[in-house]
């Protein structure tokens, strides 16, 4: 009997056994096979992690290598609510100064709150930001901070015996992420050129991620060469969050973004600036514009409006101050647009300099309109009529060329489509077909009426004179280089067309250098060493169709006229202490040209070159006097 009760013990421990065994055996198999897929994505997940590397932003630089633009890393201070419990009182109140927050704003962000994830899960949230751009000074100082902290849970402890707890909470309660702020060393110069970068955030595993995105000028147009190629880490870590250096599985660099080297100066940019200053205080103008460009080559030396604004803060400045009126405003150009009639007609020799037009001693009916010149003019050569801007003699000059022929040479010049400058927001500006004209209308456009240009076209425009006749694309990017400053890629200056010959090049300029002297209507930008060749503009303002006293002033001149370095176009919007192009425009073209010449050191021309002491009053333009009878299409 009792051999048999032992028997049946042995029998049911190893049926026990069995079932055990079995049931081990089923769970290894659910574990490593039915749920192994499940099971190895949920370790993947708590021990291997991938990293985004952000690249380095790149660099604008100036054509001297001068820093315009540069990224500096800060920190992004965040915060752990769940390991900091029910001390965040503590902690905001030895981080408050540091961080430069209200005590109880830093205690609502540092209190534990629930949140959905991109999962739809529920859970406490392990990770909030506390403040940007935080220099690593700062952060170093916070990190010093949270590692002497002592709370009050744990004075009867000594420090050696800390629990966990207290451990994580100042080890990695207060974490900081590696940010890159943009920053423009030089504040406002060349602003509306450089633009600004802002930042976007964006999640990666529902950590916010935060990127630089250029949002105007050069930083929007070239952003993806400034940006670079993220790289990426995928790698395993311990129970301690530390990185199994040995278990790297990939392990891709990022790229940093390429540096972008200008065409602009920065003394050059620096000199147009203040001379625009100056003026502004002056005549108290709504803008003032200024560029200096090289005609042959077509590269933007400097380019600058005010109102301006500073990039390291833009969100400071009137959305109005930030706009580049040099491209994105249109207005009628006034006199200076005489030099598309004058120089078509001089290319396809249906005048000549020495033809004598008569100018109706300043009162010309046409198509049942009246035009006006400033003075009451008699017979003038087409040269005169450029020296004394006659607006009669302009469109005497373009009725004889006839609407197609006028049309033609106003596009080939560029009007009517934008410049192709490599910034965001230029317009094309306003050109109307022929089909659309008015019967004034072919006499009205020689005289910078009836059409709507940019600064920058007028511009390239009078480069076109000043470069035989080929007009050129403007250069504002030189080349792209790497972080070793090697050669990425090159530019190279871009003829667009040639527009005009070089006899009736030659011809335009000739008259071009009459208006800088006495008898001219800009005496006041004549240069001491040099030989001028310019154009005066004052074009009214057109408000609900009709012409209003308000006036667009501007002068555009290069010099040494017979072998042109630069071109200077200097352009005011309803300036109010005088507005006559002549007066107001051409002492600023002067002051800018004067400081250029010296510093490019430009050597001065051999022969006479004309003399006008500044006591000279320079003759009115007379495109801005006496118009209000002509009105735009």
């Amino acid at each position: 009997m009792a051999k048999r009760l032992q028997l049946t013990r042995l029998l049911w421990l190893a049926l026990l056994l069995c079932l055990a065994f079995a049931g081990l055996g089923y769970r290894l198999i659910d574990l490593q096979i039915l749920r192994h897929r499940e099971l190895n994505e949920q370790a993947l997940q708590n021990t291997q992690h991938e990293l985004l590397l952000e690249p380095r932003r790149g660099d604008i630089l100036d054509a001297r290598g001068n820093i315009l633009a540069t990224t500096v890393f800060v920190k992004t201070i965040c915060a752990d609510p769940t390991l900091i419990g029910t001390q965040q009182v503590v902690v905001a109140r030895a981080l408050a100064p540091l961080l430069d927050i209200k005590e109880s704003d830093l205690v609502q962000s540092l209190t534990p709150k629930l949140r959905q994830n991109s999962k739809g899960e529920v859970s406490t949230n392990r990770y909030c930001v506390l403040k940007r751009k935080v220099p690593v000074e700062t952060w170093e100082k916070i990190q010093a901070t949270m590692s002497n902290l002592t709370f009050a849970a744990e004075q009867p402890k000594p420090r050696k015996t800390e629990s966990a707890f207290f451990r994580d909470l100042r080890r990695k309660g207060i974490f900081a992420r590696e940010e890159q702020l943009r920053v423009y060393p030089n504040q406002s110069l060349a602003a509306h050129v450089l633009g600004f970068a802002g930042s976007e955030d964006s999640e990666i595993d529902d950590i916010p991620v935060t990127r630089i995105i250029g949002r105007d000028g050069v930083e929007r147009t070239l952003d993806s060469q400034l940006a670079g190629v993220c790289g990426w880490r995928v790698t395993e870590t311990d129970r301690r969050a530390r990185e199994l250096v040995t278990h790297r599985e990939q392990d891709v660099e990022a790229r940093d973004g390429l540096n972008v080297v200008l065409t602009i100066d920065s003394v050059i940019q620096h000199i147009v600036e203040t001379a625009l200053a100056e003026a502004m205080e002056k005549h108290s103008p709504i803008s003032i514009s200024g560029i200096v460009v090289r005609p042959r080559t077509g590269q933007i030396l400097a380019m600058a409006t005010l109102p301006t604004f500073d990039p390291n803060n833009p969100g400071g400045a009137r959305t109005d101050a930030r706009r580049n009126r040099v491209i994105s405003d249109v207005a009628e150009p006034g006199s200076t647009f005489k030099i598309v009639v004058v120089s078509g007609a001089l290319n396809d020799e249906t005048v000549r300099l020495n033809d004598v037009f008569d100018c109706e001693h300043g009162h010309w009916f046409y198509a049942g309109r009246t035009l006006h010149d400033h003075e009451a003019y008699g017979a003038l050569s087409v040269e005169n009529i450029i020296t004394k801007s006659s607006n009669i003699g302009a469109g005497k000059i373009g009725v004889k060329m006839g609407e197609t022929h006028l049309y033609d040479y106003i596009r080939n010049f560029g009007f009517g489509t934008p410049t192709g400058v490599p910034l965001p927001g230029e317009v094309g500006g306003i050109v109307h077909p022929v089909r659309k004209w008015s019967k004034v209308s072919i006499a009205q456009i020689p005289m910078g009426q009836g059409i709507a240009v940019t600064r920058l076209q007028m511009m390239m425009a009078m480069c076109a004179i000043a470069n035989d006749g080929w007009l050129m694309r403007p250069m504002l990017v030189e080349r792209l280089e790497d972080e070793h400053h090697q050669t990425v890629a090159q530019y190279s200056p871009q003829r667009v067309r040639r527009v005009i010959g070089k006899s009736a090049d030659d011809a335009m300029v000739q008259a071009l250098k009459t208006v800088v002297t006495p008898e001219g209507t800009a005496p006041k930008a004549v240069l001491e060493h040099y030989i001028v060749a310019g154009k005066t503009g004052t074009a009214q303002k057109v408000e609900n169709g009709v012409y209003v006293r308000k006036y667009f002033s501007s002068f555009i001149g290069f010099f040494p006229a017979n072998n042109p370095e630069v071109c200077i176009s200097v352009t005011m919007d309803e300036p109010k202490q005088g507005y006559y192009g002549g007066q107001i425009a051409a002492p600023v073209f002067k002051d800018i040209a004067d400081r250029a010449a010296n510093y490019l050191n430009i050597r001065p021309e051999d022969g006479d070159v004309p003399l006008v002491p500044d006591s000279i009053a320079a003759p009115a333009d007379s495109h801005a006097v006496k118009t209000a009878a002509v009105r735009s299409p």
